[in-house]
């Protein structure tokens, strides 16, 4: 019965530590050392568009590849994450109806090493719970469901 309930404690302490797992990278930027992570509490994949256009966008994959188009409509592939501590726990400041996290993204095919370590560029992500929205700088969106 004793090996039973440790069996038991072990298959919960397995189970468990297979679903926290998160990746956490790693990142120099020009300010220091930051860790970044693409999973958040909430579905943060997907295209921010300006409202009622359908360009310049942002798009943020799971995987934490992307597009990050400006304004001039050229496009960048990009590598990002949420800012988050070392133990992959996101980093924000919790509003009334909101929540802002800090977004950083670097261009993907860097062509130096001094770009590779320090072209991350952080940005303002913002969640506004009772519109349903996500924003990126503020200005593109996208709606989401809980």
């Amino acid at each position: 019965m004793k090996d039973l309930k440790l069996l038991f404690i072990a298959l919960i302490l397995l189970t468990a530590n297979g679903y926290s797992q998160n990746k956490i990278d790693e990142i120099t930027a020009k300010d220091g050392i930051h860790y970044i992570t693409t999973i958040v509490d909430y579905p943060i994949s997907g295209t921010y568009l300006y409202e009622g256009l359908t360009e310049p966008m942002v798009q943020l994959n799971p995987d934490g590849t992307g597009i990050f188009q400006l304004d001039d409509l050229s496009k960048t592939t990009m590598v990002w994450g949420m800012e988050c501590l070392e133990d992959g726990t996101p980093k924000y400041q919790k509003g009334f109806n909101y929540a802002v996290y800090t977004l950083w993204y670097k261009n993907k095919e860097a062509s130096t090493e001094s770009e590779t370590n320090e072209g991350w560029i952080n940005a303002h992500f913002s969640i506004h719970f009772e519109k349903k929205k996500m924003f990126i700088l503020g200005d593109r969106s996208k709606d989401y469901v809980e």
